[in-house]
């Protein structure tokens, strides 16, 4: 058995310690420039195990051209669009969908922007004040019983925020197909947010109302006149407008009656 030398077993520790040594050499190599992470925690792997890659915004219209084809009828459109899951809206905290209903014969199809809070929470469309609004503004002038109801995005936007063109270009083919089916004799669109989906315009809605569009389908020959009026949630806030919105609605009733 060896003897260590004490003294010089000491200087030498010393030496290395005055030099900065901190640690003696191993029989294997450590890389000591590698930094071991800790394990994730249980509550962050859980938090990200459902997120994933936002959807191609292309193939979600090329999804819900081929769903909204396959639907037959005005039921069963309404259905598929409801359960449709290409539109972004759908996991942003909407309770439901609200997507349109009316008579299958009906002459006039409205298009409104999006559900609102009361929408949202009752599933019937157009409802609340905004909702009654256009009721009586129809009623009036004789259409609420020859009209069609629907949004041009189905679930309620956080904050009411208005809808982004993606998540419009992914509920557009369940409307367009709506105008396949029902074959209105003419449109009615409330506000901008319509009237960009539907006409493909950035005009505002001032200056689009007034003058009768015409909606026509890329494919097939398939089209309707089209009338853009204010949106009534803008009627409750800007009264005066409703004389603007009101001449609208009358312009419609009289093509209508011109068409009988």
């Amino acid at each position: 058995m060896q003897t260590i030398d004490v003294a010089a077993a000491e200087s030498l520790l010393a030496f290395w310690r005055d030099a900065g040594v901190e640690a003696c050499y191993l029989d294997a190599a450590v890389d000591r420039t590698h930094v071991e992470l800790p394990a994730p925690r249980k509550a962050v792997l859980k938090a990200t195990a459902s997120v994933a890659a936002a959807p191609n915004a292309a193939d979600c219209v090329a999804e819900a051209r081929h769903v909204a084809q396959a639907a037959t009828t005005l039921e069963a459109l309404m259905a598929a669009a409801a359960s449709f899951d290409g539109c972004g809206l759908k996991q942003q905290g909407a309770r439901r969908a609200v997507v349109g209903g009316g008579p299958a014969d009906a002459d006039l199809l409205v298009i409104g922007a999006a559900p609102g809070l009361e929408e949202d929470d009752s599933g019937d469309i157009f409802a609340g004040k905004a909702g009654r609004l256009l009721d009586a503004m129809l009623g009036a002038a004789g259409l609420k019983d020859r009209t069609y109801r629907m949004n041009a995005v189905f679930w309620r936007p956080p904050g009411d925020r208005p809808a982004a063109p993606e998540e419009q270009a992914a509920c557009l083919p369940f409307v367009e197909r709506a105008l396949e089916l029902l074959k209105p004799r003419a449109v009615l669109l409330l506000g901008a947010a319509p009237a960009r989906s539907v006409l493909k315009s950035a005009e505002t809605v001032m200056a689009l109302r007034g003058d009768w569009r015409e909606w026509r389908l890329g494919e097939g020959n398939v089209s309707a006149p089209v009338r853009v009026t204010l949106n009534p949630v803008f009627l409750l806030k800007q009264g005066q407008a409703k004389k603007q919105a009101w001449a609208d609605v009358l312009a419609v009733a009289a093509m209508l009656d011109d068409i009988e």
